[in-house]
């Protein structure tokens, strides 16, 4: 069974995710405007970006809640240096967050599979291109560019997600999220690890 307590390791390596992730979530942030103004088919990929907190938190730690906590967090940061966009950041997070726990939770939190990862990004994809199409205006694009609009806002989670978790292989390779070694007393009363 998954242990569902977040322990201040834990929460320490979700902060220090939810602040690297939160920083590039600010740069989407500011960027939108322009996105929107010059190249609207490409707002979705942008937006994608935002399931990097989640991704890279669940592939480190494998635990129940880490997209969740790491997604606040990225969007308090975001907030911090964009704050115009607090609440888009806040929605979002919990919006993403909350699809990539459901993926998780229906893995009972033992499948950490790429597949499960692309299908969560696909989703989130799915719902991006969605809630864009109003924001872009996609009914007054040509059929062209709203076709490459919906790639677009489904090549950007799933782009993203797979930067993720490479970013997420290099942490784990360097020893981010590896569990701590156990200690146990020995009778001469010194710590010796086990």
């Amino acid at each position: 069974m998954a242990r569902t307590r977040l322990d201040t390791r834990t929460l320490l390596v979700c902060a220090a995710i939810g602040v690297a992730t939160g920083l590039l979530g600010a740069a989407a942030g500011w960027m939108t405007l322009a996105v929107l103004a010059a190249v609207p088919i490409a707002y979705g990929f942008v937006l994608g970006s935002h399931v990097l907190p989640g991704v890279v938190a669940q592939c480190i730690l494998r635990r129940p809640g880490v997209a969740l906590v790491t997604h606040v967090l990225a969007a308090l940061v975001s907030s911090a240096f964009a704050p115009v966009y607090v609440w888009q950041f806040l929605g979002t997070a919990l919006l993403f967050g909350g699809i990539q726990e459901a993926s998780a939770a229906l893995g009972r939190y033992r499948s950490w599979s790429v597949v499960r990862l692309v299908l969560t990004a696909v989703a989130i994809g799915a719902l991006v291109a969605v809630v864009v199409a109003f924001a872009a205006d996609l009914e007054r694009m040509a059929p062209w560019a709203q076709a490459v609009y919906l790639v677009l806002a489904v090549a950007g989670p799933v782009s993203w997600s797979i930067a993720g978790m490479a970013i997420a292989a290099a942490l784990r390779r360097a020893g981010v999220g590896e569990p701590l070694p156990s200690h146990r007393p020995n009778p001469g009363g010194k710590v010796r690890r086990s």
